[in-house]
C-alpha cells in the first residue's frame, strides 16, 4: 500500500511541476525531493547534491557534448550542398528518383551527428529546394524527411543511446554498434516505401533527370568522400577498438573542424554559433540526467521499482507481452515528452523489469529508439513536426499525415527486432575489446 500512495504522490507532483512549465530536468529535482522528504530519513539536500555530482561527472558522459558539437559545426559548413551533389547520381536511377536523396542523406549525417533535428534541419535545407523545384509530390518529400530524419537517434553517435547507457550503466560503444544494422534495415524500409510510391503512384512520378556518363557520377562523388572519411573514422575507430566512445567523439570534433576549413566555411563566427549551440543543447541534456539520478535515487528509497518487478513478475507475463505493452506506453509517452525525457524519466521503473524477464538490455536500448523515434513525429509534441513545420510553413496536421506510413514502417521494424533479435545483439557481442 506505501507504494501504490508513493506512487500516487510521485505522479501528482510531477504532472503538477511539468503542467506548470517547469523544465523538465527541474520538475524531476522537484518530484525526488518530495519522495525523499516524505518516504526516507535522509536529508534531501545531501541526497541531492552527491547524486548530482555523481551522476554528472562521468566520464563516459563526456562524449555527449563532443558528438553534439560535431554536428553543430557540420551543420554550419557548406555540407549540405555538397552531401546533396555528392548523392544525387546514385539515386536518380533508382524507382523513386532523387527522393531517395533524403534518405541516404539521413542516413549519412545521422553517422556524424547524432541529433535527429540537426539531421532533418541539414538534410531538410539540401533537399526540400531541390526536390520541389524538379516536381516531386510535397506529401512525399516531407513524408519521407520527416521519417527519415529520426535516423540520427539510432545510426551512431546516438544521443538517445548515450543518454540509455549512462542512465542503466552500460557500454556506450556497445550500444552504438548495435544500432547500425538496425538503422541501416529501417532506412532500408523508408527506401522500400518510396519504391512502392514508384510504382503505384506512376502519375505522380517528375519527369526523369537527364542522363549522366559514369565518370559524371564518379566526378560528382567526390564531395561525398570528406563526410564518408569522417563517418569511417568515428565509427571505425571505435568498432576496431583502437578509441572509446568519447575518445571517438574527440577524434570526431577535429575532423569535423579540419572538414570545415577545407571547405573555407570556418570562421570565428561560425565557430562561436557552433560552441554555443553544443553548449545549450549538452546543459539542456545534463540538466534532465541530473533530475533523473536524483529521482532514480529518491525511488530506490521508496522500494517502488522492485514493487513493481515484482508485481510484473507475479504477472507472469512473456517478453513478447512485456514488450508489446512497454511500446504502447512509449507511444502514448512519446506524444508529450522528447525522447531523451522519456528514457531518463521511466528507466528507473522500467529497468528492472526488463532485467527480471530476462530482455537484454542492449538489445532494448535500440528497441526504445525506435519508439522513441514515433515520438519525433507524432502531435502533438512532435519534435521533428515543429522543425519542419518551421522550414516549410505547413500546418502541423498536414505534416503528421505524411509521416503516419513512416511511423508504420518503425512499428514494422520494432516486430522485426522482435522476431530476430540477433539484429541488435551480433555486432556488440563480436565487437573487438577496445581501451577502456
Amino acid at each position: 500500500m506505501t507504494e501504490f500512495y508513493a506512487t500516487a504522490i510521485f505522479l501528482f507532483v510531477l504532472f503538477a511541476l511539468l503542467g506548470s512549465s517547469v523544465w523538465i530536468g527541474l520538475a524531476l529535482m522537484g518530484v525526488a525531493w518530495v519522495g525523499m522528504e516524505l518516504f526516507t530519513v535522509r536529508p534531501a539536500g545531501d541526497a541531492m547534491i552527491t547524486t548530482i555530482w555523481t551522476s554528472s561527472s562521468s566520464w563516459t558522459l563526456t562524449a555527449l557534448p563532443m558528438f553534439i558539437w560535431m554536428g553543430e559545426i557540420l551543420y554550419r559548413t557548406r555540407l549540405s550542398e555538397d552531401m546533396f551533389r555528392g548523392l544525387a547520381p546514385w539515386m536518380r536511377w533508382m524507382p523513386g528518383g532523387l527522393l531517395h536523396t533524403n534518405i541516404a542523406g539521413c542516413t549519412i549525417f545521422a553517422a556524424v551527428s547524432g541529433s535527429s533535428a540537426a539531421t532533418l534541419t541539414t538534410v531538410g535545407k539540401m533537399s526540400i529546394p531541390e526536390l520541389r523545384s524538379r516536381g516531386y509530390p510535397e506529401y512525399m518529400i516531407i513524408g519521407t524527411l520527416a521519417g527519415a530524419a529520426t535516423l540520427g537517434l539510432m545510426i551512431p553517435p546516438s544521443l538517445t543511446l548515450i543518454v540509455y547507457g549512462v542512465t542503466i550503466n552500460e557500454s556506450i560503444t556497445k550500444l552504438f554498434m548495435a544500432g547500425i544494422i538496425p538503422g541501416l534495415i529501417l532506412a532500408g524500409l523508408f527506401m522500400t516505401y518510396i519504391m512502392g510510391w514508384h510504382f503505384f503512384k506512376p502519375g505522380q512520378r517528375p519527369e526523369p533527370e537527364p542522363s549522366m556518363t559514369f565518370a559524371e557520377m564518379l566526378s560528382e562523388s567526390r564531395f561525398l568522400l570528406p563526410v564518408l572519411l569522417l563517418v569511417f573514422t568515428v565509427i571505425g575507430s571505435m568498432y576496431f577498438g583502437w578509441a572509446t566512445a568519447t575518445e571517438a567523439a574527440a577524434v570526431g570534433v577535429l575532423g569535423a573542424l579540419a572538414l570545415a576549413a577545407l571547405q573555407r566555411s570556418l570562421n570565428w563566427s561560425t565557430f562561436t554559433q557552433s560552441l554555443m549551440g553544443a553548449t545549450r543543447t549538452s546543459a539542456m541534456i545534463a540538466l534532465i540526467l541530473m533530475g533523473a539520478a536524483f529521482l532514480s535515487l529518491a525511488m530506490g528509497f521508496t522500494g517502488l521499482p522492485r514493487a513493481l518487478a515484482a508485481w510484473i513478475e507475479s504477472m507472469e507475463l512473456s517478453p513478447i507481452v512485456l514488450i508489446v505493452a512497454l511500446t504502447v506506453f512509449y507511444i502514448i509517452l512519446g506524444m508529450f515528452l522528447d525522447g531523451i525525457s522519456s528514457v531518463v524519466l521511466t528507466m528507473a521503473i522500467v529497468e528492472p523489469m526488463i532485467r527480471q524477464a530476462g530482455i537484454d538490455v542492449i538489445w532494448f536500448g535500440i528497441f526504445i529508439v525506435v519508439v522513441v523515434e514515433m515520438a519525433q513525429v507524432t502531435p502533438p509534441i512532435g519534435f521533428n513536426l515543429f522543425v519542419l513545420q518551421g522550414m516549410t510553413q505547413h500546418e502541423i496536421s498536414y505534416i503528421a499525415k505524411t509521416a503516419i506510413p513512416m511511423v508504420g514502417l518503425m512499428i514494422l521494424m520494432v516486430v522485426i527486432l522482435v522476431v530476430w533479435p540477433e539484429i541488435a545483439t551480433w555486432l556488440p557481442d563480436n565487437i573487438r575489446k577496445g581501451p577502456g
